[in-house]
């Protein structure tokens, strides 16, 4: 008995080793953690429960059997995050290189597989040099497993990918089909093909960074959500995050106590709108006075800026939101900010989170670059996610909805089971000058001026909706938390489910 416990402590010690103790301090050279000591700060102190700690590699080519690290490269198992179960795998750089061979991933998809069945987050930690050459077609059989379970998880349970290190080649698919990135910056990259291959191919010469680095994926490209400083940040963010999320699709998001009034009374609502409709204002401030205690965890912040996008909590439950910006592109819908809301919005709806939606939007980004990429298609992603969705929506207009945008953005015909809107609300096809104009074509600047007045008059406002039954109510900004808070407690067993299909087809 002595012999086989002394046996098993030498196994555990050499997996707990990893590469050795040379590249561990590589690793920690560069600023990064280890596999073992990233998920010590994303779990619960002691809450960690490995599993295939002695797994080992099965290659018998160019040399491997001199080389078994047990453990294979990935650290994988089950712990909590404030006391809930996730699973976790984190690659192990040190061993490898971080490389996928086929038993690594067969421990990447042990773990998936046992989150499916319970129901409960997955969140891998990314650190690899990519498929195992030396096992070559193995390797890729791998990765087409995980990718399988990637998809077959997908509107199941929440799936969140740190990218922590290098992410190349057919290794970037699977953190793409999971719902969030969050990035390192200046120690994360993803890309298809790295930039000596674009070099040899295309003949541009581009830096890791630039070509897939956490910055380029958060501002150019949308692939990821967050660009974090560092390891420990990345990590500490992750935790907050999925505080926010229901552990599956069977479940309720989690419910925080809150100490903040639901009918908190916010005057300074009341004058956020300027007085010129030209003028912009912040949409983040009417936001953090609605949500509780001002806690708004923002996803993608630095693309697409004319649509914010994230997670708050209204009486300690999760609620999404989404709104136009007015700061930015005067809060039009274009091609990225559809993609990035439709996203988000089809989340929602697979997790049953309530989608609350405030809005400012002018219409949509008119310009030749715009219809020739795809506009019309593109702003279909985002109408079809809202019209698709089942869950709770509460929208509010707190200045301009016109045209087609109108439409979109949450709105009653969309089945928007409360639409308010404040009085410095306009609901119009379009503005008052531009449809003076193309009505009355060919009149004197004075006749266009009065006709503009009498416009703006008539439905520079929201009674017209309102009497139509389009808005249920005209509410005081000051009111708008109570009134969302309200509204989610009718909605809260709301039941209403779309036609049969083996699956729509959203306009991709």
């Amino acid at each position: 008995m002595s012999s086989t416990i002394e046996e098993l402590e030498r196994r555990r010690d050499a997996a707990r080793a990893g590469g050795g103790e040379k590249r561990v301090a590589a690793q920690h050279a560069k600023g990064k953690l280890t596999a073992r000591e990233r998920v010590e700060v994303l779990l619960d102190e002691g809450s960690f429960e490995e599993l295939d700690m002695y797994v080992e590699h099965n290659c018998v080519d160019f040399g491997m059997p001199d080389q078994i690290v047990p453990g294979d490269g990935v650290v994988t198992g089950s712990g909590t995050i404030n006391g809930r179960l996730v699973f976790v795998f984190s690659q192990d750089f040190t061993v490898f290189g971080g490389s996928l061979s086929e038993r690594h991933a067969q421990k990447i998809c042990k773990i998936m597989d046992m989150a499916l069945k319970v129901g409960a987050p997955v969140i891998g930690l990314n650190d690899s040099g990519g498929a195992r050459i030396q096992e070559g077609v193995a390797s890729l059989g791998g990765y087409a497993e995980v990718f399988q379970r990637n998809v077959l998880a997908s509107g199941v349970v929440p799936q969140l990918s740190l990218i922590m290190g290098p992410c190349a080649g057919g290794a970037v698919y699977s953190p793409a089909m999971t719902d969030f990135i969050f990035m390192v910056k200046d120690s994360s990259y993803m890309f298809v093909t790295g930039p000596d291959v674009v070099k040899t191919v295309t003949n541009e010469v581009v830096t890791q960074e630039e070509l897939g680095g956490a910055v380029t994926h958060t501002t150019r490209s949308s692939v990821a959500d967050l660009a974090l400083e560092n390891d420990i940040e990345a990590l500490l963010a992750a935790r907050d995050f999925i505080d926010f999320l229901p552990a599956s699709n069977r479940e309720r998001a989690p419910e925080r106590p809150c100490h903040d009034p639901w009918d908190r009374i916010e005057d300074s609502l009341d004058t956020l709108i300027p007085p010129s409709a030209n003028q912009p204002y912040d949409m983040h401030e009417l936001i953090r006075k609605t949500v509780d205690e001002g806690d708004f965890f923002e996803l993608q912040p630095a693309h697409a800026a004319n649509i914010i996008i994230g997670f708050g909590r209204i009486e300690g439950r999760t609620v999404g939101i989404v709104a136009n910006q007015p700061m930015v592109l005067a809060g039009c819908l274009d091609i990225n900010s559809s993609k990035k809301a439709a996203r988000f919005v089809r989340f929602c709806d697979a997790f049953e989170i309530p989608i609350v939606t405030f809005v400012d939007v002018p219409g949509f980004l008119p310009g030749v670059g715009q219809e020739h990429s795809g506009i019309i298609k593109h702003g279909a992603k985002l109408l079809f996610a809202y019209a698709e969705a089942t869950v709770p929506k509460i929208t509010v207009i707190t200045r301009k909805a016109y045209g087609g945008a109108y439409d979109v953005m949450a709105s009653k015909h969309l089945r928007g089971d409360l639409n308010y809107a404040w009085p410095t609300a306009e609901i119009a096809v379009m503005g008052a000058k531009g449809a003076v104009e193309i009505i009355f074509r060919g009149r004197t600047p004075e006749e266009i001026a009065e006709k503009t007045a009498e416009y703006e008059a008539r439905f520079a406002n929201p009674f017209v909706a309102a009497s139509k039954g389009f808005i249920d109510e005209v509410i005081m900004p000051h009111s708008t938390r109570r009134r969302i808070a309200l509204g989610l407690r009718k909605l809260r067993n709301k039941k209403l489910e779309n036609p049969w299909k083996k699956h729509d087809n959203i306009p991709l």
